[in-house]
């Protein structure tokens, strides 16, 4: 059971690094004018894609060690 707390814990963790990470990439220039409701559709897409990405990798290096 401590497993999946720890697990969403490490995404969760994941999830803020990430935004806090793509806070500093200027994507509105590659957003076209009045789509910005999809523009923030792709931005947490991506974060959650790549929050899951690392989070996998974080727990693979875990379990590994383990």
């Amino acid at each position: 059971m401590y497993r999946f707390y720890l697990r969403v814990l490490i995404y969760i963790i994941c999830f803020i690094m990430v935004l806090f990470g793509m806070s500093s990439f200027n994507y509105n220039r590659f957003i076209k004018q009045g789509k910005v409701a999809q523009g923030w559709i792709l931005y947490f897409a991506i974060a959650f894609a790549l929050a899951y990405l690392v989070g996998s990798f974080l727990m693979s290096i875990i379990y590994y060690f383990n």
